[in-house]
């Protein structure tokens, strides 16, 4: 821990280390000396599988793997490399040589080739460039204005790596992606069919339908043009035939789909499915680069595409078409860019140290020391490595960041203000630096809040000195290339006669008018009708796309499957961006860090249409409570007005849960056509204890602010006064207090208006694309998709639950049609830990697919916090049906559509208006969940439990979270350590916890043996250790500490959770309880044994 400040303990075990026999030692402070202890020991190494702090890291797994590659190449020179210069391309975009090449610097090399090379050759210092570089599995995408964007912690396939990368975000749709049709929707990836056995036009057994295939079928990629290296011989060309005959199935398949649903629906031909899968593709790729742009202030249209990769220039046209760019780019060496990329990069050396000073005057010239240190560090090396100093360029950079936050940027220095005050000399000023960006990013700057300079970087480049393309032979005046063949291929227009060119016969000059196809050696690009590509003195193509293809499209009203799945995409996109605006302008850790946060889309009767993945409880309830408010104003709201609600009547969960809810108004109508929403986790409202989770509260008012119907901005202006008299008025409430961090209350709050807002310019871009009455009709559709799933998986889920037998084994002495002749019903009960019983009786029409979910039987309300709104109720509803529906589709109101819901009045789930609430929505749901899914019979009980704790003063609050163990399913053993059900939110690193709280972290890790056995096994809870080094109030809510995790089928419970404290002087902890509020002082430490997942199945047949 803090090993980037103090790094003697690390420098202990590595001597042990190396005392003991290990040769090849590497330490996390060394690799990444930056704080966030659970990223960089992702990155920090031990060879041979003896790992520092983390238990596995990227680095210890491909580094070895990179060493023996290294080292069996340099075999196949004579003396093994010798005295021979020999680089490795870094993810960070510069070259590094063979010895200090790293496997958490090598992720992304690949793709960080390929940004070097565009950036180098396409971008003509105006114009900003997006990079398209779209391969066999996946397609990265990227942006470059002139200076490189690096980020310093990304995730890639689950790990988070800490290290200096170029910003790139993958998607999982290349030429190998395969293509499915599934609840009637067209879906491409993530799987990948990969090179063996590939695309069915490889000729492989086992071959999977890829975009390949549907490029193929199309005739936009050209059999006759490719090697025959195909099939099990290695000899055959592409097989068009199977492609085809793959196609036809499927087209069969989608067309027998749609009959059953509507009989009405027109048949789909093998080109129509084909070119609506290339159209799927197409979106998905489109949504990283809005991404990318739009989610940073940029405008996406105002970009130059440069497309490369095998597969790029095949959607070249299509992808810029629908981002609204006029003009693409296409390197001569499209194919291989990545590795032309090699050899236009720099040598590049880092050197990085931490810093922890404010950026003040008093403190710039320590700063300053310090860039100077790693300014003649990094040069040194490369004039080791020979490097002339006149080809040296070093760069400076300020990890910095406003106190109090998270949101850390990498700031160069502005040379305008060198001589300020502020700058630090001789490199400039890093504040103006920090400020302009931070404003750009974010939208705001916070005036009043120190800069804190979190680290030191320097970049040390030594030019790269390759040589420039030379100029291809210019084409006489008016002459025109001639084609090499005609080809018959399908476009958006139908069947048109298209011609073939070959890319190394035309000349500087030669202007391609579309539909065309070029054939390069290592790529094909396609010319789509109305674009027109014109070949530079350098040999590359520039693409124009023309006025008529980027049109609005021509579409009805009715359901087409194809725009099913677009438009599906197109709204999820939009709900991630809000939550990355959200995400991005937030002050709090809650927010920012956690991530305890959620966006979506309504309808204009405030029926949800999309939402990101973000946090389950909140998104059945926020229909709740935009349809709360349409029937509380009868819909009369205004442009500019925007409201504030967390009442539980209203559709709230808990009141530290604010939601804002935006109506948005198209071409003048008097009611709103949409809303967008956002719900936030507020780390203090006010209330009875610090964190506005009391574990005693029998009363609403004991909570903190109650927003029922608040308009938090009206005519466009920001009511500050009237929302901060309403954050403090829980002051007049004895016992209570009004918020304790007002400042970041008002600050999130404007957060989530900017996300709303986001959220409408992006709706207002796609109804001004192809109308109102067409968005508004595929809301309808997809929430119509969703029910018919839902239906679909009742009937097929009511099977399977009444086909099990007591053992967990499925049953083969009862057919389908005998099931099906009448309703099934299924039930289950389970108990708060207080004895209150949860009841469900779920009573299935199979014939129908619709459900009748009776909560009768449920305890009555209690006089604690446990209560539940009936908001969080259709949260947990939507988050089963989801879960139970296993195929992809968009949670919205459709799958609500299909249940009855009784819930009695009076009862835990039903809270009355002035019922303490905040143990309903971090307790309570996930027992609803858990109790849902026994109905099922197809999970054990998870930890059932979210195991809240807060900590605080009248000056600071904080709030967490902590995991547990997952029930187990047939086929499945219960994860360990995880979030269930009903959250999934992050919790705050540990460097950062103890570094702006008075606590240490002395223990984080599984509790071992605390899942239950079965079968298949639960998963372990987690055991947390804090000691407190001030005085603090400690809130602990949480559940399952009476009454055991139940399995299923035999399968055995998982073993309660437990919070206990020790006192300091006392020899032993005391049990505090499951609910408790203490007064803690320094030096007590809090333990806290989250539960484990219960067993499925009987020990007896266990799967190993």
């Amino acid at each position: 821990m803090h090993s980037y400040l103090y790094p003697k303990h690390e420098l202990m075990v590595a001597e042990i280390a190396r005392d003991i026999g290990f040769s090849n030692i590497s330490v996390s402070h060394s690799v990444m000396p930056m704080i966030k202890i659970v990223p960089r020991a992702f990155t920090g190494r031990f060879f041979h599988h003896l790992l520092l702090i983390a238990s596995v890291t990227a680095d210890a797994y491909l580094t070895p793997c990179i060493r023996t590659y290294v080292e069996s190449f340099s075999k196949g020179f004579r003396g093994a490399f010798g005295n021979m210069q020999v680089l490795f391309m870094q993810s960070d975009g510069g070259l590094s040589p063979a010895n200090d090449f790293l496997g958490s610097r090598a992720i992304l090399s690949g793709p960080a080739g390929g940004v070097i090379a565009y950036a180098k050759t396409s971008f003509d210092g105006k114009q900003p460039v997006v990079g398209f570089d779209m391969g066999g599995t996946s397609t990265d995408v990227s942006r470059f204005g002139g200076e490189l964007e690096h980020v310093f912690e990304k995730t890639t396939a689950g790990v988070s790596i800490q290290a200096p990368q170029l910003d790139v975000n993958t998607v999982a749709a290349g030429g190998g992606s395969c293509l499915a049709y599934s609840g009637g929707l067209y879906r491409v990836g993530p799987e990948s069919a990969g090179a063996y056995p590939g695309p069915v036009a490889y000729g492989n057994v086992g071959g999977k339908l890829t975009i390949t295939d549907a490029n193929l079928v199309l005739g936009r990629l050209l059999p006759a043009h490719f090697p025959a290296i195909f099939g099990p011989e290695h000899n055959a060309p592409l097989d068009l035939t199977a492609a085809r005959q793959a196609f036809v199935q499927l087209s069969n398949d989608i067309n027998a789909y749609s009959s059953a649903r509507d009989a009405s629906v027109p048949k789909v031909s093998v080109e129509d499915v084909a070119l609506g899968f290339i159209r799927v593709a197409n979106e998905t790729m489109c949504r990283p680069i809005r991404s990318l742009t739009q989610g940073k202030g940029y405008d996406t249209s105002k970009h130059l595409l440069a497309c490369f990769g095998g597969a790029g220039g095949q959607h070249a046209c299509s992808i810029a078409r629908l981002l609204g760019m006029k003009k693409v780019h296409i390197h001569r060496y499209a194919g291989i860019l990545s590795a032309y990329g090699l050899a236009l990069a720099d040598v590049v050396r880092e050197e990085q140290l931490p810093c922890q000073l404010l950026y003040k005057p008093e403190n710039l010239r320590a700063i300053g020391n310090l860039i100077t240190k790693l300014v003649n560090k990094a040069t040194d090396r490369l004039v080791s490595e020979g490097f002339d100093r006149s080809r040296i360029v070093t760069e400076a950079f300020l990890h910095m960041r406003y106190e109090g936050t998270d949101g850390a940027l990498m700031c160069q220095a502005n040379q305008v203000n060198n001589h300020s005050e502020k700058a630090v000399p001789p490199y400039g000023d890093f504040e103006a630096s920090f400020v302009e960006r931070y404003k750009r990013e974010f939208g705001f700057t916070l005036s009043n809040r120190n800069i804190v300079v979190d680290d030191v970087r320097v970049r040390g480049r030594a030019v790269s000195t390759a040589a420039s393309v030379p100029n291809i032979e210019e084409a006489p005046c008016g002459s025109h290339p001639e084609p090499v063949e005609f080809s018959n291929t399908y476009f958006d227009q139908g069947l048109m006669r298209t011609s073939v060119y070959l890319l190394d016969n035309l000349l500087a000059g030669h202007e391609i008018h579309g539909p065309a196809i070029i054939i390069a050696s290592h790529s094909t690009i396609l010319v789509e009708p109305n674009c027109s590509a014109f070949i530079t003195r350098t040999g590359d193509m520039e693409i124009r796309i023309g006025v008529s293809d980027i049109q609005q499209p021509n579409l009805n009203t009715e359901m087409d499957a194809i725009q099913l799945s677009i438009f599906s995409h197109r709204f999820m996109s939009i709900a991630e961006q809000m939550g990355r605006v959200l995400q991005r302008t937030a002050i709090s850790t809650n927010i920012k860090e956690r991530l305890d946060f959620s966006c979506a889309l309504f309808d204009s009767d405030g029926g949800l249409v999309a939402n990101a993945p973000h946090i389950p409880v909140h998104l059945g309830a926020m229909q709740h409570a935009v349809q709360y408010q349409i029937k509380a104003t009868n819909n009369r709201f205004s442009p500019g007005d925007v409201l504030l609600s967390n009442h539980p009547c209203a559709g709230g969960s808990h009141l530290p849960d604010l939601t804002v809810i935006t109506p948005v108004f198209v071409s003048g109508s008097s009611t709103p056509s949409f809303f967008f929403a956002n719900r936030g986790h507020h780390a203090d409202i006010g209330g009875s204890t610090p964190g506005s989770m009391p574990p005693h509260s029998t009363s609403i008012h004991e909570e903190g602010a109650v927003f029922t119907t608040f308009y938090l901005v009206k005519d466009g202006c920001f009511q500050e006064e009237a929302v901060t008299a309403a954050l403090m008025a829980p002051a007049a409430y004895p016992g209570s207090s009004g918020t304790r961090n007002l400042s970041d209350n008002l600050s999130d709050l404007k957060a989530q208006v900017a996300a709303n807002q986001k959220g409408v310019f992006l709706l207002m871009d796609l109804v001004e694309e192809y109308g109102l009455e067409v968005v508004q009709a595929y809301m309808k559709h997809i929430q119509d998709n969703a029910e018919y799933a839902v239906r679909h998986m009742l009937r097929g889920a009511c099977l399977q639950a009444t086909n099990y037998d007591q053992t967990g084994s499925y049953r083969t002495d009862v057919t389908d049609s005998q099931l099906m002749s009448s309703p099934l019903t299924l039930s289950a009960v389970d108990h708060m830990d207080d004895g209150t019983p949860i009841s469900l009786k779920v009573s299935v029409n199979p014939v129908s697919g619709s459900a009748h979910f009776d909560f009768t039987g449920t305890g009555p309300e209690v006089f604690g916090n446990t209560n539940a709104p009936r908001a969080v109720l259709l949260s947990c509803l939507f988050y089963a049906l989801r879960c139970l529906v296993g195929g992809e589709i968009c949670l919205n109101h459709g799958c609500l559509k299909p249940i009855k819901l009784t819930v009695p009045d009076g009862t835990i789930l039903s809270a009355s208006p002035t019922a303490a609430v905040v143990g309903g929505n971090v307790l309570t749901s996930q027992r609803i969940v858990d109790v849902i899914f026994a109905a099922f019979r197809c999970c054990a009980a998870s930890q059932g439990c979210m195991n809240n704790v807060t900590f605080g003063t009248d000056k600071l609050g904080y709030y967490e979270t902590v995991a547990g163990g997952a029930g187990a399913g047939p086929g499945w053993h219960g994860r360990s350590g995880i979030h269930t059900h009903m959250t999934n939110t992050r919790i705050t690193d540990p460097e950062i916890l103890e570094q702006r709280y008075p606590v240490i972290l002395e223990h984080f890790g599984f509790r071992v043996n605390s899942g239950g056995l079965g079968r298949w096994n639960g998963g372990n809870g987690l055991t947390r250790r804090m000691k407190f080094r001030s005085a603090v109030t400690l809130s602990v809510l949480s559940e399952r500490r009476s009454l055991a995790p139940y399995g299923l089928f035999g399968g055995q419970p998982g073993v309660r959770g437990l919070n206990l404290l020790h006192r300091v002087g006392h020899p032993h902890p005391v049990n505090i309880g499951g609910k408790a509020t203490v007064s803690v002082n320094p030096g007590d430490v809090f333990i806290l044994h989250t539960p484990g997942g219960g067993g499925f199945g009987s020990p007896d047949t266990m799967v190993t």
